[in-house]
């Protein structure tokens, strides 16, 4: 018997689609070879999915907290945000955007119990949500998801008038479905490769889910990946694999993807468009009302990350290299690579000057491991070395570690405790030696470093230095309250005296979004004045929330 279209049904869609798309995720990677053949896009579109649903999960648990229910709008909303701000490469991204433009529907139109009106607002939802895909690539290209999002609309709008909502999502299943096995005459790469586009293989899988969710009846049938049939498992993989070497898309583009949640407002977010454009392409700028997700294709990683403060706050920074030359073909593995978490959109680029992977979040918001798992993965190294740089993530750390080495993949979790100590890891970082010799330099630069962070207290509490007020400057050192001032340069001067009291080389600091001005200038002179032979380095760190993070080595 059908389902009525309400939150109910966009739980079970987000658990239909997940399971979906895992069984599909490494048959959609390994026939990835648009815009990027980085066999990565059932991968991104899983995590995607994962995003939305732990964001519907949410929404049903704080519901039921306070003894209500969600509504279709809450439930689709939520979808919608989760997928947004967990959306992973440029299907995902693209996705992201489908599910805000059906939301924009179905949130204006909750009242769909009548299935005459379900299944017109499912329709007028469809089609929303492809006109929105459009509006947010900068260079739309026929043959993708995008045709295959516009095909389900156009089929969902056929549909209409002639049975409830679940009709209306089978049709569009069924059009997604034609217009897929159709792409690899759209679209020259696709065609050369002999495979369907990837993106388009989840959106099948995705609107698949949904029929399944309406109409209560399950469907495992895998989504062809060539436009005649199905490959059996093992051998499409390995034959799409194989096309996708052969089929390769531009090799001599951008060697960088770039993705980033961003706060802004719609002009500055307007003028980002073009200037990212000009950057690099396979530009991709999703979401609305104060939150988007920015995802580009560049040769300078550096760019697109400025490009991003000058609009607004950047964050959740994840820079991915293609490996160059070789960009089109299956990443080349390099010998060894360091992923490392970092708190700020500056700590990001300077991780990526480096070689480094970066992982930039924003405090409260700790990544999962499955996200660092990604960031593993996507470093294409054999020999990783992994630097948690918070205290809070070294069991979320150490299960990421523990999934990529079941992949063959040989991690070493470096105890880094702040982004200070990480920094200090870095600096000593040498593939050049063995594997081994480099954990323990990189593991003894980083216990040698002590690291202190300056924060602003938000309420009256207890601390190890005595009871602070809402507003108190409070200097931590090794994790611990060890000063609470007024001002953030003299709170910052006694703490930098007391690290410095049991001797020092080198101090580092880390200036936060909101440091003043004058910090770094004021506490260089007085390190100089009164430490004479310790040297100093300041970078400009981004981070949101410590306005000063101190390293003393």
């Amino acid at each position: 018997m059908p389902n009525p279209l309400d939150a109910a049904a966009v739980r079970a869609w987000c658990g239909l689609a997940l399971e979906a798309l895992g069984r599909e995720r490494e048959r959609i990677d390994a026939i990835n070879v648009y815009p990027v053949a980085d066999g990565d896009t059932g991968t991104n579109l899983y995590l995607t999915l994962e995003s939305a649903a732990r964001a519907v999960e949410a929404a049903f648990d704080g519901h039921a907290s306070a003894g209500t229910a969600p509504g279709l709008a809450d439930a689709i909303g939520a979808m919608a945000h989760g997928a947004l701000i967990g959306a992973r490469g440029n299907s995902g991204t693209i996705v992201a955007q489908l599910l805000r433009g059906m939301t924009e529907v179905l949130a204006a139109d909750a009242a769909t119990a009548d299935a005459g009106r379900a299944a017109e607002a499912l329709r007028r939802a469809l089609r929303r949500a492809a006109a929105s895909t459009y509006e947010a690539v900068a260079h739309p290209v026929e043959g993708t998801v995008l045709t295959v999002a516009t095909a389900a609309a156009d089929a969902a709008e056929r549909a209409a008038g002639t049975g409830g909502a679940a009709q209306v999502a089978r049709a569009a299943h069924e059009g997604a479905r034609s217009a897929l096995r159709a792409t690899p005459g759209q679209l020259a790469v696709l065609g050369r490769a002999g495979v369907v586009d990837a993106g388009g293989c989840g959106l099948v899988a995705l609107l698949g889910a949904l029929a399944d969710a309406l109409s209560g009846e399950t469907s495992v049938t895998p989504v062809a990946v060539r436009a005649d049939a199905p490959l059996p498992e093992a051998a499409g993989c390995e034959a799409a694999t194989r096309a996708a070497a052969d089929g390769c898309h531009n090799p001599d583009g951008p060697a960088f993807e770039v993705i980033y949640l961003l706060e802004a407002g719609d002009d500055a977010v307007a003028r980002l468009r073009t200037r990212l454009d000009g950057l690099g392409d396979s530009l991709v700028v999703v979401g609305g009302d104060g939150l988007w997700n920015v995802h580009v294709h560049v040769d300078d990683a550096g760019a697109a990350v400025e490009a991003g403060i000058e609009a607004g706050r950047p964050y959740r920074i994840r820079i991915t290299h293609f490996g160059g030359a070789t960009r089109g073909k299956e990443p080349a593995m390099a010998a060894r690579a360091v992923v490392a978490v970092v708190p700020g959109a500056g700590l990001a680029g300077l991780c990526s000057e480096v070689g480094a992977t970066p992982v930039a979040v924003r405090p409260g918001e700790p990544p999962a491991s499955g996200e660092l798992v990604q960031a593993i993965r996507q470093a294409h190294a054999r020999e990783v070395m992994l630097l948690p740089n918070d205290p809070e993530l070294r069991h979320t750390a150490a299960a990421a570690a523990e999934q990529a080495r079941t992949e063959g993949v040989r991690v070493a979790l470096i105890p880094t405790r702040s982004a200070v100590q990480g920094i200090a890891a870095l600096a000593v970082h040498e593939p050049g030696r063995s594997f081994d010799e480099d954990v323990v330099a990189m593991t003894s630069a980083a216990g040698a470093t002590r690291y202190a962070e300056l924060a602003v207290a938000e309420r009256q509490s207890w601390t190890m230095a005595g009871v602070c007020q809402a507003g108190d400057v409070l200097g931590l050192i090794d994790g611990d309250v060890a000063v609470i001032g007024s001002d953030l340069t003299v709170t910052a001067t006694t703490v930098l005296d007391r690290m410095l009291s049991a001797g020092g080389e080198m101090v580092t600091l880390v200036l936060g979004a909101q440091a003043p001005p004058s910090l770094a200038e004021r506490l260089e002179r007085h390190v100089h004045e009164r430490h004479l032979a310790v040297d100093t380095v300041v970078y400009d760190g981004g981070q949101h929330g410590a306005p000063l993070l101190i390293g003393v080595e």
